[in-house]
């Protein structure tokens, strides 16, 4: 991002938000990158990468830092939200790209930093000699050390918004927009519209799974019926006990629920376990007993 025009660039301070969102897109490209390669090599012997991990990690930011904060004096996050760093040792206030010296401090600090904390857990994890313990003892503390000094680093870069990292702030470098931001006019009906859609959208996800719909159905189809015309030949039929009042079939293993419509067994069972407040469809009634039909049917009206 460095050009020839590029000292004549105003400076245009970054958000601390843009800000920590380019680490948070930087940390998920990192991540992305080591799934993916880590997956090619599913088909070999599993742990085939545990010894190695450390140093095969530092090779892929390396190349990373290459293509991004060596090539674009920017990250990846940060080219993705129109960001790049800047020289802040430069006594001017228009825009200097970093030099060589910042570019190989910053590779140092981040990979070199990073491979060194994994490498030396390894081989110090296993050792029980009083040296190693002593060394061992010693590199925990100036790591506890720089995290401390990053948290002061970040409760000031809260305050002035300069400095995410504790790198930036030791290498002199700044994260700056690399064109002015322009106010995007967004009209008020456009966002009224939207919020009140995701707003009855939100409603309906709330709303929808507490509404029973079989049982809304069954009080629709009540309702409906008598309105319909139900002819006195279907009374008649459902009377005499030859059509289940939920399928309209005839009733296998036939059961009443205490009022005078009659039901099949997996109808009306499969349904009250569904709904403990079941009632007929046909008058309303409520489920007091489960209890099969003790009329007998003439095989003559079967035939009928």
């Amino acid at each position: 991002m460095a050009s020839s025009t590029g000292s004549e660039k105003s400076v245009n301070p970054v958000l601390r938000i843009s800000q920590l969102d380019a680490l948070e897109l930087n940390k998920a490209l990192e991540q992305l990158v080591w799934s993916q390669f880590s997956s090619c090599f599913h088909g070999f012997k599993p742990g085939v990468l545990a010894h190695f991990e450390p140093e095969l990690k530092a090779f892929l930011w390396l190349i990373l830092w290459r293509f991004t904060i060596y090539s674009k004096n920017a990250t990846v996050g940060q080219a993705i939200l129109n960001i790049q760093y800047k020289n802040n040792l430069s006594q001017t206030e228009k825009y200097q790209p970093l030099s060589k010296h910042q570019k190989l401090w910053y590779l140092i600090f981040t990979v070199g930093g990073r491979w060194l904390e994994e490498r030396c857990y390894d081989l110090f994890s296993n050792r029980q000699l009083q040296s190693f313990c002593k060394i061992k003892s010693y590199i925990n503390f100036g790591a506890g050390l720089l995290k401390l000094c990053g948290l002061l680093n970040f409760l000031i870069f809260l305050q002035k918004g300069t400095f995410a990292t504790l790198t930036e702030r030791i290498l002199g470098i700044r994260s700056v927009f690399c064109k002015p931001q322009s106010i995007r006019q967004v009209g008020f009906e456009y966002m009224n519209r939207e919020l009140l859609w995701h707003g009855f959208a939100e409603f309906l996800i709330y709303v929808l799974p507490l509404i029973n719909v079989q049982k809304l159905k069954l009080k629709i189809s009540s309702c409906c019926l008598p309105i319909a015309g139900v002819s006195n030949s279907e009374n008649t039929l459902a009377s005499h006990c030859k059509e289940c009042s939920l399928c309209g079939e005839w009733p296998t293993m036939p059961h009443t629920i205490g009022c005078s419509h009659v039901f099949c067994y997996y109808c009306i069972k499969s349904n009250y376990l569904f709904d403990m407040y079941f009632t007929c469809p046909k008058c309303g009634s409520e489920v007091h007993s489960l209890q099969p039909l003790k009329y007998k049917i003439e095989m003559t009206e079967l035939h009928a």
